[in-house]
């Protein structure tokens, strides 16, 4: 519910259901639930490197997937976040959005204390 009202699913999607695959029933329709919706969007000016890439330019980045994101410290070592690891936890990494991410910052800034807890222990759970 927080994740929705944030405005934190308008980029970070919920689920998605596989398409059909040919002779591979056991993949075929299956529900996933990556958190992103795979688009380029402009994080703003704080977070721009003025390199552009491929389609990219230097304002943009691909919402990153957040499932498995609680498990980062246990597989890398660490905990660093966004693209260039500049945010060193997930409150850090909310605070960084800007660009069409703005809005969703300010959501979740203007959010009670206990609110903001409940949304990084969701997000730490996927």
């Amino acid at each position: 519910r927080l994740f929705h009202q944030a405005g934190c699913a308008a980029c970070h999607r919920p689920g998605y259901r596989t398409g059909i695959i040919a002779g591979q029933p056991e993949q075929s329709s299956q529900l996933i639930w990556p958190y992103t919706d795979l688009l380029l969007h402009d994080m703003g000016d704080a977070l721009a490197d003025h390199r552009p890439e491929g389609q990219a330019n230097g304002r943009e980045w691909r919402t990153a997937p957040l499932w498995g994101i609680g498990l980062t410290e246990t597989v890398s070592g660490n905990a660093f976040f966004l693209h260039d690891g500049r945010a060193r936890n997930l409150q850090e990494a909310i605070l960084w959005h800007g660009g069409e991410a703005a809005a969703a910052r300010s959501n979740y800034v203007a959010m009670k204390k206990t609110d903001r807890k409940k949304l990084l222990k969701f997000v730490e759970s996927l």
